[in-house]
């Protein structure tokens, strides 16, 4: 399936930010399970410096920095991406062993997965998750069925609730009052299998929405999405890293790599924090408005501009400029933060 992908992002600042350091998450990955076709990435007004490198988990980031006065910041990611249909998962080692593949032991051989074990600011180990993970892991069940399982009474037990929660609600609260959004159920869910000792990660993307019936697709109307990934180490190709096994509690969908052909990955990590789609630190700008618009769907659709209510094509980008050009170089949704040391601005789903 081929999507393309438009994420807006525009800041509205009063009054003037003097200078500004952001670094960006929105190229998607390039996996066995989807393919990049192009991407591009345009930010006004136009950066003093910016840069494109790999972090410590094999995410693309773009850094930029802007050093005069700005009252407004926007940043248009434009993606082509084929996805791929999830490979069938025979896996059928049980939840205890990986536990133990993953405790200390001396001489033992390392596994990069282990990161993914320890708690982080947003999904910090604790009984309670542990409680609540119980009943789907009983004694010599395979950590893919009971992992399912945990994701399947997420899905059912807990109620989607947009505003519910704010960007930094502690995974606790939000499992304590039953509701939040996905980027909730995701950190509830790998603070569950984080504290039974086994390792799952944060991801980040997209998923393609569908219109009431005969209604056309609104440009902007989309909104990014989490879900979680935990590792099966007998996996084929584990060793190289393919052992990670997608789990949206959002909607109740799993698989290889992904959970389905109509999602988007875009980035992996610890929690929301490590790949939020913009983050930032400003100087100036005291107050500030954030407008964030996604659009999902497949290249050359009909959408319709729900401000003009004109009907707009929604192509493919344009490839990107050589790195010397002069503005560029080389529901459900994530956070974007921006910090002058007074406030943080962030966009929450």
């Amino acid at each position: 399936m081929d999507l393309q992908i438009t994420h807006e992002t525009r800041y509205d600042y009063t009054p003037a930010v003097e200078s500004a350091q952001h670094m960006a998450f929105l190229k998607p990955l390039d996996t066995p399970y989807q393919q990049l076709i192009r991407h591009r990435l345009d930010i006004t007004p136009e950066p003093s410096d910016r840069c494109e490198s790999h972090d410590v988990y094999g995410n693309p980031r773009t850094f930029f920095s802007l050093q005069t006065p700005h009252t407004q910041l926007s940043v248009v990611a434009s993606s082509l991406v084929r996805t791929f249909a999830p490979a069938p998962a025979s896996s059928v080692i049980p939840w205890e062993d990986v536990r133990e593949r993953f405790r200390f032991h001396s001489g033992a051989a390392w596994d990069p997965a282990a990161e993914f074990v320890f708690p982080s600011h947003h999904t910090p180990r604790h009984e309670e998750f542990a409680a609540y993970a119980r009943p789907s892991f009983e004694a010599g069940r395979p950590l893919i069925k009971a992992a399912t399982n945990l994701m399947t009474r997420i899905h059912t037990e807990f109620t989607y609730e947009s505003r519910s929660t704010e960007i930094n609600t502690p995974a606790r609260v939000a499992m304590a009052q039953r509701k939040g959004v996905c980027q909730d159920f995701a950190h509830i869910m790998i603070a569950c299998l984080r504290t039974l000792g086994l390792p799952a990660r944060y991801v980040s993307g997209y998923l393609l929405t569908q219109p009431p019936p005969g209604k056309p697709r609104l440009v902007g109307s989309d909104a990014s999405h989490a879900w979680v990934s935990v590792y099966l180490p007998d996996l084929p190709g584990a060793a190289d890293g393919l052992g990670w096994f997608d789990l949206d509690p959002t909607n109740d969908r799993c698989g290889w790599g992904t959970p389905g052909e109509d999602y988007v990955t875009l980035a992996t990590g610890r929690d929301f924090s490590d790949i939020s789609p913009i983050r930032g630190v400003i100087h100036g700008g005291g107050q500030h408005i954030l407008t964030v618009g996604v659009t999902v769907a497949p290249p050359g659709e009909t959408l319709l501009d729900p401000v003009t209510g004109e009907v707009v094509e929604h192509g493919a980008p344009a490839d990107d400029p050589p790195d010397n050009a002069a503005s560029t170089a080389s529901s459900q949704s994530q956070s974007q933060e921006q910090s002058n040391g007074r406030q943080s601005q962030t966009q929450g789903p």
